[in-house]
């Protein structure tokens, strides 16, 4: 009853940015800590940022100074911004909820864990 939807992906030249957006839909009460995960072709899925309730975030290696990750908890919403693209920078860009407490059908509090958007494209040509 609780939905993650990703946008904002799609074609860029090396060097330029894209702004990706994954709002959270349903009866939410409250989002435990949000991520940004990629997956390239032929490889594992893997963190690229994360940002708790509190607004505390971390970033991958790869991505630090390029990529600011943020959250507007009145939108249940988080972005990542990212600047610098890379080819390498190509991949699925998926959104991940730990946890999302929301009213179910019942009326009732109820927890929705490990929740996963459908992905985003982000093509980067070099």
């Amino acid at each position: 009853q609780v939905q993650l939807v990703e946008s904002g992906g799609g074609l860029v030249q090396a060097g330029g940015s894209l702004r990706l957006s994954c709002a959270a839909s349903g009866r939410i009460r409250s989002i435990n800590t949000l991520s940004w995960y990629c997956q390239a072709p032929g490889k594992q899925r893997e963190l690229v940022a994360s940002i708790t309730s509190g607004g505390r975030s971390n970033y991958a290696d790869s991505v630090k100074g390029r990529s600011t990750i943020s959250r507007d908890n009145a939108k249940n919403t988080v972005y990542l911004q990212m600047d610098s693209l890379k080819p390498e920078d190509t991949a699925v860009y998926y959104c991940h909820a730990d946890q999302i407490i929301y009213l179910n059908s019942r009326n009732s509090l109820a927890a929705a864990l490990d929740k996963w958007g459908q992905g985003t494209l982000v093509t980067v040509s070099g």
